[in-house]
């Protein structure tokens, strides 16, 4: 092994830490609520049904952090969230564009614990 070789890491994803969002009562329903964690940009989103879901916030038609303000509804049963700029629609289960299905936001795993929002993150250990 060369002294190059030495010099990378790895960063292995391996289980989930969770982190601590917001109080729930901080996203209303039929809104969203745009938060940091860690180095993500994350949308929290409430539907008016209780639906919530924790996606990037980063609108890639626009090359924004809007996501969070967008317009939270359905479209045929399946929540969603359209960009407040273009107004493209993505599924809040799965970050998946309704208009482009090439094209998916990152959603993350999110939990309710006393009362708080957290949102799971991959673990990143790094190895020499």
């Amino acid at each position: 092994m060369t002294d190059r070789h030495r010099k990378h890491r790895t960063v292995v994803h391996k289980e989930l830490e969770w982190h601590d969002a917001c109080v729930i009562d901080e996203v209303a329903p039929g809104s969203g609520l745009a938060v940091s964690v860690g180095d993500e940009q994350i949308a929290i989103v409430r539907t008016e049904s209780g639906f919530l879901a924790a996606l990037s916030n980063f609108d890639p038609f626009s090359n924004a952090f809007v996501i969070a303000r967008g317009l939270v509804g359905d479209r045929g049963g399946v929540p969603k969230i359209a960009s407040p700029i273009y107004r493209q629609s993505f599924c809040l289960e799965t970050g998946e564009c309704l208009e482009d299905r090439n094209i998916r936001l990152a959603v993350f795993p999110v939990r309710v614990a006393n009362g708080r929002i957290q949102i799971a993150l991959s673990k990143r250990v790094t190895t020499p």
